[in-house]
């Protein structure tokens, strides 16, 4: 039986001379990876609709291993994206976060919605690096890795934090930051950006702006914790710190 639902692609690969296999994250069912027949033939109907990065609804029909994708039609392509490599590259790291943090077929359409929103702020010219970062912290929320910010990681004080440990997994208050030799002062701007970070949901977030020199701490921060924490060998982070670092010398 066929189901229709709306789905944001997240990868795509070839199978066989005509057909392509697509991992698609959706409302109503979770991730899901189904076969799209004849996807591969430049004329198909298919082709267009099984895009990475389109959003569109689908008639698909669940199995047991792989589901299959019947039809579809384009809901939005995101031209913005496709047409600027530095949005490419921050949708490719959202969509291959997902794909690494979510097992198939897991149910929860908030993180559907989350993906979705912050992937239409991108496209509406939002500050990419930024809302990347936010969806990420949600992302270490929902995989059970997420660091503690609202109290001292080691002995629970709710104030004067003195910055964050890797190692110790969130914030450290002044009394206890010796804990952690290598702990990263912040000063209290930056804290308090952690904990909205935390708290907001994504389709509340409005014009967040940091300065490129705190956007660089910050991510610096996350990328180690991640590596620390996550697991998994991220091929989009690489390229987008190529492009950080392309940006950088030509500034």
């Amino acid at each position: 039986m066929f189901e229709k639902m709306d789905g944001f692609i997240l990868k795509t690969h070839d199978y066989g001379e005509t057909h392509k296999i697509v991992t698609l994250l959706t409302a109503n069912a979770g991730k899901v990876g189904a076969i799209a027949k004849g996807a591969k033939k430049t004329k198909s109907r298919m082709a267009a609709i099984t895009q990475p990065f389109i959003h569109g609804s689908y008639l698909i029909q669940l199995g047991s291993n792989l589901a299959t994708l019947q039809q579809g039609e384009v809901i939005s392509s995101f031209r913005s994206i496709r047409e600027d490599i530095f949005k490419t590259a921050f949708v490719s790291y959202l969509a291959e976060l997902t794909d690494k943090l979510i097992d198939d077929k897991q149910f929860n359409p908030k993180i559907y919605h989350q993906l979705l929103h912050t992937v239409q702020r991108i496209d509406q010219e939002a500050d990419a690096q930024v809302l990347a970062m936010i969806y990420e912290w949600k992302m270490y929320k929902e995989a059970g890795f997420a660091p503690v910010i609202h109290q001292c990681v080691h002995c629970g004080k709710r104030e004067q934090f003195a910055g964050f440990s890797i190692a110790e997994g969130g914030v450290l208050c002044r009394r206890c930051q010796s804990m952690d030799p290598h702990f990263t002062p912040l000063h209290e701007k930056l804290l308090k950006l952690l904990e909205v970070f935390d708290y907001v949901e994504m389709d509340q977030i409005g014009d967040i702006s940091i300065k490129e020199e705190n956007k660089h701490k910050l991510q610096a921060i996350m990328d180690r914790y991640y590596e620390y924490y996550g697991g998994y060998y991220m091929k989009t982070k690489r390229f987008l710190k190529q492009l950080d670092s392309l940006s950088t010398l030509n500034d």
